[in-house]
Protein backbone atom coordinates (compact mmCIF):
# COMPACT_ATOMS: atom_id res chain seq x y z
CA UNK A 1 0.00 0.00 0.00
CA UNK A 2 1.63 3.72 -0.74
CA UNK A 3 2.94 5.85 1.78
CA UNK A 4 0.54 8.41 3.03
CA UNK A 5 1.15 12.15 3.72
CA UNK A 6 -0.55 15.11 4.89
CA UNK A 7 0.39 18.47 4.49
CA UNK A 8 1.64 19.52 8.57
CA UNK A 9 -1.77 21.78 8.65
CA UNK A 10 -3.96 18.79 7.83
CA UNK A 11 -4.84 17.95 11.48
CA UNK A 12 -5.10 21.53 13.05
CA UNK A 13 -8.75 22.37 14.84
CA UNK A 14 -10.50 25.59 13.23
CA UNK A 15 -12.11 27.51 16.33
CA UNK A 16 -13.04 31.35 15.48
CA UNK A 17 -11.69 31.36 11.98
CA UNK A 18 -8.13 30.29 12.76
CA UNK A 19 -6.45 26.84 12.29
CA UNK A 20 -4.87 26.04 14.99
CA UNK A 21 -2.73 23.28 16.60
CA UNK A 22 -5.22 20.64 19.27
CA UNK A 23 -3.73 20.95 23.31
CA UNK A 24 -5.65 18.15 24.15
CA UNK A 25 -4.78 14.37 24.52
CA UNK A 26 -3.18 12.71 21.48
CA UNK A 27 -5.29 11.07 18.57
CA UNK A 28 -3.84 8.25 16.52
CA UNK A 29 -6.29 7.95 13.08
CA UNK A 30 -5.00 4.32 12.36
CA UNK A 31 -5.44 2.81 8.69
CA UNK A 32 -7.80 0.02 8.56
CA UNK A 33 -6.39 -2.14 5.76
CA UNK A 34 -3.11 -1.49 7.34
CA UNK A 35 -3.57 -1.25 10.99
CA UNK A 36 -0.50 1.34 11.21
CA UNK A 37 -1.10 5.11 12.44
CA UNK A 38 -1.38 7.53 9.68
CA UNK A 39 -1.63 10.70 12.02
CA UNK A 40 -0.94 11.24 15.36
CA UNK A 41 -1.46 14.58 16.76
CA UNK A 42 -3.20 16.93 19.96
CA UNK A 43 -6.85 16.75 19.43
CA UNK A 44 -8.96 19.66 21.60
CA UNK A 45 -8.10 20.37 24.84
CA UNK A 46 -11.42 21.13 27.17
CA UNK A 47 -11.03 24.73 26.51
CA UNK A 48 -10.36 24.48 23.15
CA UNK A 49 -13.78 22.68 23.13
CA UNK A 50 -15.43 26.20 25.51
CA UNK A 51 -13.68 28.36 23.18
CA UNK A 52 -15.30 26.69 19.85
CA UNK A 53 -18.66 26.66 21.09
CA UNK A 54 -18.56 30.67 22.46
CA UNK A 55 -16.87 31.69 19.07
CA UNK A 56 -19.58 29.95 17.53
CA UNK A 57 -22.47 31.99 20.00
CA UNK A 58 -20.47 34.93 19.70
CA UNK A 59 -20.75 34.55 16.12
CA UNK A 60 -24.70 34.11 15.89
CA UNK A 61 -25.57 36.62 18.02
CA UNK A 62 -24.10 39.29 16.31
CA UNK A 63 -25.51 38.51 13.38
CA UNK A 64 -22.46 38.66 11.01
CA UNK A 65 -24.51 35.35 9.06
CA UNK A 66 -27.58 35.19 10.49
CA UNK A 67 -28.22 38.61 9.58
CA UNK A 68 -27.47 38.21 5.46
CA UNK A 69 -29.91 37.78 3.01
CA UNK A 70 -30.78 34.21 1.57
CA UNK A 71 -28.53 34.89 -1.22
CA UNK A 72 -25.41 36.18 0.33
CA UNK A 73 -25.15 33.00 2.60
CA UNK A 74 -25.77 30.84 -0.88
CA UNK A 75 -22.55 32.66 -2.09
CA UNK A 76 -20.70 31.26 0.76
CA UNK A 77 -21.16 28.39 0.74
CA UNK A 78 -21.49 27.83 -3.26
CA UNK A 79 -17.68 28.84 -2.78
CA UNK A 80 -17.29 26.40 0.17
CA UNK A 81 -18.52 23.51 -2.13
CA UNK A 82 -16.52 24.95 -5.11
CA UNK A 83 -13.17 24.39 -3.25
CA UNK A 84 -14.20 20.97 -2.22
CA UNK A 85 -15.20 20.31 -5.79
CA UNK A 86 -11.49 21.71 -6.91
CA UNK A 87 -9.51 19.09 -4.29
CA UNK A 88 -11.61 16.08 -4.94
CA UNK A 89 -8.58 14.35 -5.36
CA UNK A 90 -6.71 14.85 -2.68
CA UNK A 91 -9.95 14.46 -0.63
CA UNK A 92 -10.36 10.83 -2.36
CA UNK A 93 -6.77 9.81 -0.88
CA UNK A 94 -7.51 11.24 2.50
CA UNK A 95 -11.13 9.23 2.71
CA UNK A 96 -9.44 6.18 1.26
CA UNK A 97 -6.77 6.31 3.75
CA UNK A 98 -8.77 6.48 7.20
CA UNK A 99 -11.63 4.77 6.15
CA UNK A 100 -10.30 2.06 3.69
CA UNK A 101 -12.87 2.33 0.94
CA UNK A 102 -11.47 1.15 -2.54
CA UNK A 103 -10.82 3.62 -4.39
CA UNK A 104 -12.52 2.49 -7.88
CA UNK A 105 -15.94 1.87 -5.76
CA UNK A 106 -18.68 2.77 -6.43
CA UNK A 107 -19.19 3.77 -3.12
CA UNK A 108 -17.11 6.12 -3.65
CA UNK A 109 -19.79 8.39 -5.47
CA UNK A 110 -21.89 8.85 -1.89
CA UNK A 111 -18.05 8.95 -0.27
CA UNK A 112 -17.26 12.21 -2.08
CA UNK A 113 -18.76 12.80 -5.35
CA UNK A 114 -22.60 13.28 -4.20
CA UNK A 115 -22.41 15.60 -1.20
CA UNK A 116 -20.24 17.99 -3.26
CA UNK A 117 -22.37 18.28 -6.45
CA UNK A 118 -26.02 17.95 -5.01
CA UNK A 119 -24.95 20.12 -2.30
CA UNK A 120 -25.66 22.99 -5.09
CA UNK A 121 -29.26 21.59 -5.31
CA UNK A 122 -29.52 22.13 -1.59
CA UNK A 123 -28.92 25.57 -2.00
CA UNK A 124 -31.49 26.41 -5.15
CA UNK A 125 -33.96 24.08 -3.00
CA UNK A 126 -33.68 26.64 0.18
CA UNK A 127 -33.54 30.05 -1.93
CA UNK A 128 -36.74 28.72 -3.19
CA UNK A 129 -38.42 28.07 0.54
CA UNK A 130 -40.38 31.36 1.73
CA UNK A 131 -38.81 32.71 4.78
CA UNK A 132 -42.24 34.26 5.87
CA UNK A 133 -45.42 32.83 4.98
CA UNK A 134 -49.08 34.05 5.61
CA UNK A 135 -51.19 32.10 7.95
CA UNK A 136 -54.12 32.44 5.43
CA UNK A 137 -57.01 32.99 8.05
CA UNK A 138 -60.42 33.88 6.57
CA UNK A 139 -60.59 38.11 4.83
CA UNK A 140 -63.25 38.51 7.62
CA UNK A 141 -60.86 37.78 10.37
CA UNK A 142 -58.58 40.44 9.47
CA UNK A 143 -60.50 43.46 10.58
CA UNK A 144 -60.71 42.86 14.14
CA UNK A 145 -63.29 44.58 16.59
CA UNK A 146 -61.57 48.36 16.65
CA UNK A 147 -61.23 48.35 12.95
CA UNK A 148 -57.60 47.63 12.81
CA UNK A 149 -55.97 45.72 9.91
CA UNK A 150 -54.82 41.91 11.62
CA UNK A 151 -52.31 40.08 9.52
CA UNK A 152 -50.51 37.19 10.98
CA UNK A 153 -47.14 35.75 9.12
CA UNK A 154 -44.98 32.76 9.56
CA UNK A 155 -41.81 33.67 10.07
CA UNK A 156 -38.86 30.73 9.96
CA UNK A 157 -35.66 31.62 11.98
CA UNK A 158 -32.63 30.03 12.15
CA UNK A 159 -31.93 27.82 15.42
CA UNK A 160 -28.82 29.03 16.81
CA UNK A 161 -25.92 27.29 17.31
CA UNK A 162 -25.90 23.62 16.00
CA UNK A 163 -23.59 20.91 17.13
CA UNK A 164 -23.18 18.35 14.39
CA UNK A 165 -21.13 15.25 15.35
CA UNK A 166 -20.81 13.43 11.83
CA UNK A 167 -20.25 9.55 11.62
CA UNK A 168 -16.97 7.55 10.80
CA UNK A 169 -18.42 5.32 7.63
CA UNK A 170 -19.31 8.20 5.13
CA UNK A 171 -17.23 11.25 7.37
CA UNK A 172 -17.43 13.81 4.47
CA UNK A 173 -20.99 12.69 3.53
CA UNK A 174 -22.39 12.90 6.96
CA UNK A 175 -20.51 16.33 7.80
CA UNK A 176 -21.72 17.90 4.92
CA UNK A 177 -25.48 17.14 5.64
CA UNK A 178 -25.18 18.52 8.30
CA UNK A 179 -23.00 21.40 7.59
CA UNK A 180 -24.34 23.01 4.25
CA UNK A 181 -28.23 23.14 5.47
CA UNK A 182 -27.39 24.28 9.31
CA UNK A 183 -25.19 27.68 7.67
CA UNK A 184 -27.76 28.05 5.12
CA UNK A 185 -30.46 28.45 7.01
CA UNK A 186 -28.46 31.06 9.32
CA UNK A 187 -27.02 29.09 11.91
CA UNK A 188 -23.40 28.79 13.17
CA UNK A 189 -21.78 25.26 13.91
CA UNK A 190 -19.48 23.49 15.58
CA UNK A 191 -18.34 20.18 14.07
CA UNK A 192 -16.82 17.08 15.61
CA UNK A 193 -15.51 14.70 13.59
CA UNK A 194 -15.97 10.98 14.78
CA UNK A 195 -12.48 10.04 16.14
CA UNK A 196 -11.80 6.90 13.71
CA UNK A 197 -11.88 9.24 10.90
CA UNK A 198 -11.31 13.08 11.65
CA UNK A 199 -8.88 13.49 8.69
CA UNK A 200 -11.29 14.83 5.71
CA UNK A 201 -13.46 16.87 7.87
CA UNK A 202 -10.82 18.78 9.32
CA UNK A 203 -10.14 19.69 5.67
CA UNK A 204 -13.34 21.66 5.64
CA UNK A 205 -11.18 24.07 7.63
CA UNK A 206 -9.97 24.96 4.55
CA UNK A 207 -12.83 25.10 2.11
CA UNK A 208 -14.23 27.37 4.67
CA UNK A 209 -11.59 29.66 4.72
CA UNK A 210 -11.53 29.86 1.02
CA UNK A 211 -14.81 30.39 1.36
CA UNK A 212 -14.38 33.50 3.42
CA UNK A 213 -16.38 32.19 6.17
CA UNK A 214 -16.95 34.92 9.17
CA UNK A 215 -14.59 34.19 12.12
CA UNK A 216 -17.12 31.44 13.87
CA UNK A 217 -19.35 30.67 11.67
CA UNK A 218 -18.02 27.21 11.17
CA UNK A 219 -15.84 25.61 14.07
CA UNK A 220 -13.88 21.99 13.36
CA UNK A 221 -12.85 20.25 17.10
CA UNK A 222 -11.21 16.73 16.59
CA UNK A 223 -10.78 14.43 20.14
CA UNK A 224 -9.39 11.52 21.04
CA UNK A 225 -12.00 10.70 23.39
CA UNK A 226 -16.04 11.79 23.67
CA UNK A 227 -15.67 15.09 25.74
CA UNK A 228 -16.31 17.36 23.19
CA UNK A 229 -19.16 15.19 21.70
CA UNK A 230 -20.58 15.00 25.23
CA UNK A 231 -20.37 19.24 26.10
CA UNK A 232 -21.62 19.81 22.74
CA UNK A 233 -24.78 17.89 23.80
CA UNK A 234 -25.41 19.64 27.60
CA UNK A 235 -23.92 22.75 26.73
CA UNK A 236 -26.61 25.31 27.09
CA UNK A 237 -24.99 27.85 24.37
CA UNK A 238 -25.73 24.94 22.27
CA UNK A 239 -29.16 25.11 20.62
CA UNK A 240 -29.02 21.88 18.73
CA UNK A 241 -27.40 19.11 18.56
CA UNK A 242 -27.35 16.50 14.92
CA UNK A 243 -26.08 12.86 15.30
CA UNK A 244 -24.98 10.35 12.93
CA UNK A 245 -23.96 7.31 14.17
CA UNK A 246 -25.09 4.30 16.24
CA UNK A 247 -29.10 4.05 18.18
CA UNK A 248 -27.31 3.20 21.42
CA UNK A 249 -25.10 6.55 21.56
CA UNK A 250 -28.35 8.56 19.92
CA UNK A 251 -30.20 7.38 22.71
CA UNK A 252 -27.38 9.25 25.10
CA UNK A 253 -27.66 12.30 22.80
CA UNK A 254 -30.89 12.45 23.65
CA UNK A 255 -30.86 12.00 27.18
CA UNK A 256 -27.93 14.47 27.51
CA UNK A 257 -29.90 17.09 25.34
CA UNK A 258 -32.90 16.75 27.19
CA UNK A 259 -31.84 18.85 30.20
CA UNK A 260 -31.37 22.10 27.95
CA UNK A 261 -34.20 21.07 25.42
CA UNK A 262 -32.08 21.32 22.69
CA UNK A 263 -33.60 20.52 19.08
CA UNK A 264 -32.36 17.40 17.55
CA UNK A 265 -31.35 15.35 14.88
CA UNK A 266 -30.85 11.70 14.81
CA UNK A 267 -29.86 9.54 11.69
CA UNK A 268 -29.20 5.92 13.57
CA UNK A 269 -28.61 2.63 12.43
CA UNK A 270 -30.73 0.31 10.74
CA UNK A 271 -31.63 -3.36 9.78
CA UNK A 272 -33.43 -2.66 6.64
CA UNK A 273 -35.41 -5.27 5.15
CA UNK A 274 -35.32 -6.48 1.25
CA UNK A 275 -38.51 -8.08 0.51
CA UNK A 276 -38.31 -9.81 -3.04
CA UNK A 277 -41.66 -10.97 -4.84
CA UNK A 278 -42.31 -14.06 -6.56
CA UNK A 279 -41.64 -12.81 -9.85
CA UNK A 280 -38.34 -11.25 -9.42
CA UNK A 281 -36.80 -13.94 -7.07
CA UNK A 282 -33.44 -13.86 -9.19
CA UNK A 283 -32.71 -10.30 -9.02
CA UNK A 284 -31.84 -11.81 -4.94
CA UNK A 285 -28.96 -13.21 -6.30
CA UNK A 286 -27.04 -9.88 -6.64
CA UNK A 287 -28.03 -8.72 -2.96
CA UNK A 288 -25.25 -10.08 -1.19
CA UNK A 289 -22.61 -8.21 -3.32
CA UNK A 290 -24.71 -5.29 -2.80
CA UNK A 291 -24.50 -5.31 0.39
CA UNK A 292 -20.97 -6.54 1.39
CA UNK A 293 -18.89 -4.35 -1.21
CA UNK A 294 -20.96 -1.55 -0.92
CA UNK A 295 -18.07 0.22 1.70
CA UNK A 296 -17.71 -3.68 3.54
CA UNK A 297 -21.48 -3.46 4.56
CA UNK A 298 -21.16 -0.51 6.68
CA UNK A 299 -24.37 1.76 5.69
CA UNK A 300 -26.88 2.04 7.95
CA UNK A 301 -29.74 2.04 4.90
CA UNK A 302 -27.88 -1.26 3.13
CA UNK A 303 -30.64 -4.36 2.95
CA UNK A 304 -28.54 -7.06 5.39
CA UNK A 305 -32.40 -8.48 5.96
CA UNK A 306 -33.15 -10.34 2.64
CA UNK A 307 -36.73 -12.29 2.29
CA UNK A 308 -37.11 -14.44 -0.47
CA UNK A 309 -39.96 -17.16 -0.79
CA UNK A 310 -39.24 -20.73 1.11
CA UNK A 311 -39.07 -22.78 -1.65
CA UNK A 312 -36.39 -20.51 -3.58
CA UNK A 313 -34.35 -19.72 -0.66
CA UNK A 314 -31.75 -22.59 -0.89
CA UNK A 315 -30.86 -21.74 -4.53
CA UNK A 316 -31.23 -18.12 -3.90
CA UNK A 317 -28.03 -18.94 -1.27
CA UNK A 318 -25.96 -20.50 -3.58
CA UNK A 319 -26.26 -17.98 -6.27
CA UNK A 320 -25.50 -15.38 -3.90
CA UNK A 321 -22.54 -17.60 -2.67
CA UNK A 322 -21.14 -17.78 -6.00
CA UNK A 323 -21.67 -14.27 -6.96
CA UNK A 324 -19.00 -13.90 -3.90
CA UNK A 325 -16.47 -16.46 -4.86
CA UNK A 326 -14.21 -13.89 -6.87
CA UNK A 327 -14.37 -10.92 -5.00
CA UNK A 328 -10.70 -9.25 -4.67
CA UNK A 329 -10.32 -8.03 -1.19
CA UNK A 330 -7.34 -5.76 0.16
CA UNK A 331 -5.68 -2.97 -0.33
CA UNK A 332 -8.25 0.09 -1.17
CA UNK A 333 -5.86 1.82 -3.07
CA UNK A 334 -5.40 -0.96 -5.94
CA UNK A 335 -7.83 -0.21 -8.39
CA UNK A 336 -8.82 -4.17 -8.52
CA UNK A 337 -9.61 -4.35 -4.98
CA UNK A 338 -13.74 -4.75 -4.91
CA UNK A 339 -13.71 -4.81 -0.97
CA UNK A 340 -12.06 -3.09 1.85
CA UNK A 341 -11.64 -3.91 5.46
CA UNK A 342 -14.26 -2.43 8.28
CA UNK A 343 -12.81 0.43 10.09
CA UNK A 344 -11.54 -1.02 13.37
CA UNK A 345 -10.18 -4.60 15.07
CA UNK A 346 -13.26 -4.15 16.99
CA UNK A 347 -15.87 -4.01 14.54
CA UNK A 348 -14.21 -6.49 12.95
CA UNK A 349 -14.57 -8.45 16.08
CA UNK A 350 -18.46 -8.02 15.63
CA UNK A 351 -18.66 -9.27 12.60
CA UNK A 352 -17.31 -12.50 13.94
CA UNK A 353 -19.25 -12.52 16.90
CA UNK A 354 -22.80 -12.08 15.29
CA UNK A 355 -21.69 -14.77 12.59
CA UNK A 356 -21.33 -17.30 15.41
CA UNK A 357 -24.29 -15.74 17.31
CA UNK A 358 -26.32 -16.62 14.36
CA UNK A 359 -25.19 -20.51 14.49
CA UNK A 360 -25.79 -20.94 17.65
CA UNK A 361 -29.12 -19.82 17.25
CA UNK A 362 -29.34 -22.73 14.25
CA UNK A 363 -28.34 -19.98 11.35
CA UNK A 364 -25.77 -21.42 8.97
CA UNK A 365 -23.20 -19.70 7.48
CA UNK A 366 -23.44 -20.21 3.58
CA UNK A 367 -20.24 -18.23 2.85
CA UNK A 368 -17.29 -16.77 4.55
CA UNK A 369 -17.33 -16.08 7.97
CA UNK A 370 -13.72 -15.40 8.62
CA UNK A 371 -11.15 -13.21 8.24
CA UNK A 372 -9.13 -13.55 5.12
CA UNK A 373 -6.63 -16.32 5.08
CA UNK A 374 -4.61 -14.16 2.51
CA UNK A 375 -4.45 -11.06 4.77
CA UNK A 376 -2.90 -11.00 8.26
CA UNK A 377 -2.99 -7.25 8.66
CA UNK A 378 -5.94 -5.07 8.80
CA UNK A 379 -9.22 -5.14 10.17
CA UNK A 380 -11.02 -7.42 7.10
CA UNK A 381 -13.69 -9.61 7.24
CA UNK A 382 -14.94 -12.07 4.43
CA UNK A 383 -17.96 -11.26 2.78
CA UNK A 384 -20.90 -13.07 4.63
CA UNK A 385 -24.14 -14.90 3.77
CA UNK A 386 -25.84 -16.24 6.34
CA UNK A 387 -28.92 -18.84 6.12
CA UNK A 388 -31.01 -17.81 9.29
CA UNK A 389 -34.21 -19.88 9.92
CA UNK A 390 -36.70 -16.89 11.56
CA UNK A 391 -36.30 -13.38 11.89
CA UNK A 392 -35.86 -13.79 15.84
CA UNK A 393 -31.73 -14.39 15.32
CA UNK A 394 -29.75 -12.73 16.64
CA UNK A 395 -27.81 -11.79 13.29
CA UNK A 396 -31.74 -11.00 12.17
CA UNK A 397 -32.68 -8.55 14.90
CA UNK A 398 -29.25 -6.30 15.35
CA UNK A 399 -27.06 -4.27 13.26
CA UNK A 400 -23.87 -5.83 12.84
CA UNK A 401 -22.08 -3.21 10.27
CA UNK A 402 -20.04 -5.29 8.44
CA UNK A 403 -19.94 -7.33 5.08
CA UNK A 404 -22.84 -9.79 6.75
CA UNK A 405 -26.34 -10.88 5.22
CA UNK A 406 -29.14 -12.51 6.00
CA UNK A 407 -31.42 -14.72 4.27
CA UNK A 408 -35.03 -15.59 5.30
CA UNK A 409 -37.79 -17.59 3.67
CA UNK A 410 -41.21 -16.34 3.76
CA UNK A 411 -44.29 -18.68 3.41
CA UNK A 412 -46.68 -15.45 2.26
CA UNK A 413 -46.27 -12.17 1.44
CA UNK A 414 -48.08 -11.53 4.45
CA UNK A 415 -45.51 -13.09 6.14
CA UNK A 416 -42.89 -11.39 4.87
CA UNK A 417 -43.86 -8.30 5.89
CA UNK A 418 -44.29 -9.21 9.47
CA UNK A 419 -40.76 -10.24 9.48
CA UNK A 420 -39.74 -6.69 8.09
CA UNK A 421 -41.83 -4.72 10.57
CA UNK A 422 -40.49 -7.23 13.31
CA UNK A 423 -37.48 -5.09 14.33
CA UNK A 424 -36.86 -2.03 16.67
CA UNK A 425 -34.92 -0.22 13.72
CA UNK A 426 -37.02 1.88 10.78
CA UNK A 427 -34.88 3.38 8.64
CA UNK A 428 -35.03 2.17 5.09
CA UNK A 429 -36.33 -0.96 3.52
CA UNK A 430 -36.84 -2.58 -0.73
CA UNK A 431 -39.48 -4.26 -2.34
CA UNK A 432 -38.19 -6.00 -5.52
CA UNK A 433 -41.20 -6.88 -8.40
CA UNK A 434 -42.09 -6.83 -11.68
CA UNK A 435 -45.81 -5.94 -10.34
CA UNK A 436 -45.42 -2.49 -9.38
CA UNK A 437 -48.62 -2.03 -8.16
CA UNK A 438 -48.23 -5.09 -5.91
CA UNK A 439 -44.51 -4.37 -4.76
CA UNK A 440 -45.97 -0.71 -4.32
CA UNK A 441 -48.65 -1.71 -1.66
CA UNK A 442 -46.10 -3.86 -0.04
CA UNK A 443 -43.86 -1.18 0.23
CA UNK A 444 -46.52 1.05 1.82
CA UNK A 445 -46.91 -1.36 4.70
CA UNK A 446 -43.29 -1.42 5.70
CA UNK A 447 -42.61 0.62 8.91
CA UNK A 448 -39.77 2.77 7.83
CA UNK A 449 -38.21 6.04 6.80
CA UNK A 450 -37.69 5.26 3.24
CA UNK A 451 -38.77 2.62 0.78
CA UNK A 452 -37.27 1.84 -2.52
CA UNK A 453 -39.11 0.17 -4.34
CA UNK A 454 -37.03 -1.65 -7.35
CA UNK A 455 -34.27 1.48 -6.96
CA UNK A 456 -31.91 2.64 -4.45
CA UNK A 457 -30.75 5.85 -6.59
CA UNK A 458 -32.49 9.30 -5.93
CA UNK A 459 -30.83 13.01 -5.79
CA UNK A 460 -29.99 13.58 -2.04
CA UNK A 461 -29.95 16.89 -2.38
CA UNK A 462 -33.60 16.80 -2.69
CA UNK A 463 -34.91 13.91 -1.35
CA UNK A 464 -35.01 13.82 2.61
CA UNK A 465 -34.01 10.73 4.78
CA UNK A 466 -34.61 9.66 8.18
CA UNK A 467 -35.75 7.21 10.47
CA UNK A 468 -38.58 5.92 12.58
CA UNK A 469 -38.46 4.25 15.70
CA UNK A 470 -34.67 3.73 16.93
CA UNK A 471 -33.79 4.24 13.46
CA UNK A 472 -33.81 8.12 14.72
CA UNK A 473 -35.97 11.21 14.57
CA UNK A 474 -36.08 14.23 11.79
CA UNK A 475 -34.95 14.07 8.52
CA UNK A 476 -31.97 15.41 6.67
CA UNK A 477 -31.83 16.63 2.90
CA UNK A 478 -34.44 18.12 1.20
CA UNK A 479 -37.01 20.94 1.97
CA UNK A 480 -37.69 19.08 5.76
CA UNK A 481 -34.36 18.33 5.98
CA UNK A 482 -33.56 22.43 5.81
CA UNK A 483 -36.80 23.34 8.08
CA UNK A 484 -35.23 21.20 10.40
CA UNK A 485 -32.23 23.81 11.41
CA UNK A 486 -35.29 27.10 11.49
CA UNK A 487 -38.22 27.17 14.10
CA UNK A 488 -41.25 29.22 13.81
CA UNK A 489 -41.25 32.93 15.11
CA UNK A 490 -45.39 34.13 14.80
CA UNK A 491 -45.67 37.74 13.68
CA UNK A 492 -49.03 39.28 14.62
CA UNK A 493 -49.13 42.79 13.12
CA UNK A 494 -51.70 45.21 12.97
CA UNK A 495 -51.50 48.98 11.61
Amino acid sequence: MPAFELPPTATRLFIGGERVPGAGAPLIVRSPATEQPIAEFAGASSDQIDQAIQAARDAFDSGVWSGLTPAARGGYVRRLLGHLAEHKAALKEIIVAETGCPTSSPVMMAQLDSPISASAGLIDIYQALPEVEDHGQPLAERINHTGQLVQSLRRHAPVGVVAAIAAYNFPLFTAVWKIIPALLTGNTVVLRPNPLTPLVTLALADAALAAGLPAGVLNIVAEAGADAAVRLTVDPRVDMVTFTGSNDVGAKVMEQAAGTLKRIQLELGGKSAQIYLPDSVERAASAAAGVCLAHAGQGCVLGTRVFVPEADKARVMDAMAASLSGVVIGDPTDPKTQMGPVISANQRARCERYTQLAVDAGGRVVCGGRRPAHLDKGFYFEPTVLDLPDNKNPAAQDEIFGPVIGVMGYQSLDHAVEMANDTVFGLSGYVHGKDLKTATAIAQRLRTGTVNVNTGATNPAYVSSGGWGRSGYGRERGAEGLRIYQQVQVLNLAN
